[in-house]
């Protein structure tokens, strides 16, 4: 018996580790995932590509805004989305941020009510171009649906009303 007690204590902590290895690569994971998602191709910019200035109360700096397929799908003619309109799920939705000239970071709402990572209906991200996460997916929104909740009748973008 006391030979047996080392060895499951020792199954146990390393178990333990696992889990806690598996769990944060999981969360790189989707910060990852989400990061090679906004650099895809095919997104439709909103106004033309316009680098927008940013706005007050937005921490973000100027900025380009696009959308997926998905997303535009229900944009009106200005691409906008509709007040009282909402993003269907699978909707991306990516804020190039703009430093010198250069994007500097990537702020990410990705529509997924039934993901884990999911925040009011949304999964929220910023990472930077070298792929480290500033506000990362785990968060599940926390430092973002504050402001963001100012235009629920937008679907949590606040672009469309302050732009």
């Amino acid at each position: 018996m006391k030979k047996v007690f080392p060895i499951l204590s020792f199954v146990v902590v390393l178990t333990l580790m696992v889990e806690s290895c598996t769990k944060n690569k999981g969360l790189a994971n989707i910060d990852t995932a989400l990061l090679n998602e906004a650099r895809a191709q095919g997104f439709i910019y909103y106004q033309n590509e316009a680098l927008l200035p940013g706005v007050a109360p937005s921490p973000h700096g100027s900025f380009k805004l696009r959308v997926n397929s998905v997303a535009a799908s229900v944009l009106d003619s200005l691409g906008e989305l509709p007040v009282g309109t909402a993003f269907p799920e699978g909707s991306l939705i990516v804020k190039d941020i703009y430093e010198n000239g250069k994007i500097s970071l990537y702020s990410i709402m990705k529509k997924s009510a039934s993901s884990s990572y999911s925040g009011n209906g949304w999964i929220w991200a910023e990472i930077k171009p070298d792929g480290k996460a500033l506000v990362s997916a785990e968060s599940r929104g926390k430092s973002c649906i504050s402001c963001h909740s100012g235009t629920p009748n937008r679907d949590l973008v606040r672009t469309y009303d302050l732009h």
